[in-house]
């Protein structure tokens, strides 16, 4: 746990999880409660696999993103501040989709906006060793 969770200035893992896990069943938010984060560095231009699998889809789909340029949560009318906790993974991601198996996410300059939750719950793609198999 680290330093600003331990002292409530950022949610902890089980706090995030809860948080996403009281979205409703069958939303990406609740889909994202059940899968442990797997990327915790900035992901800016990382190659990252997103977690399409079922039950989020109807059958595994890969979709490879390159996070590009992050946009913070707009906050309610009102809020000067976020309340603390602070959101573990907030905002978003725009990203440029560079793999894509998906019929209606095409590669090729498309850019699709991925919640921070999500990418940090992708997989990191190793490119090197990607093309030293092939």
């Amino acid at each position: 746990m680290s330093f600003l969770s331990r002292i409530g200035f950022i949610e902890t893992e089980e706090q995030e999880r809860a948080r996403l896990a009281h979205a409703p069943e069958g939303s990406t938010n609740h889909y994202l409660s059940t899968l442990p984060v797997t990327i915790e560095e900035w992901p800016k231009d990382l190659l990252v696999e997103l977690p399409w699998e079922p039950p989020r889809t109807d059958r595994p789909y890969r979709v490879v993103v390159v996070p590009i340029e992050f946009r913070k949560d707009a906050l309610p009318e009102g809020v000067e501040e976020e309340p603390l906790p602070r959101k573990r993974h907030s905002g978003s991601w725009m990203c440029a989709v560079v793999f894509s198996d998906h019929p209606s996410y095409p590669v090729g300059g498309f850019r699709i906006d991925v919640p921070a939750a999500e990418i940090a719950r992708g997989r990191k793609v190793d490119l090197a060793g990607t093309l030293a198999q092939s």
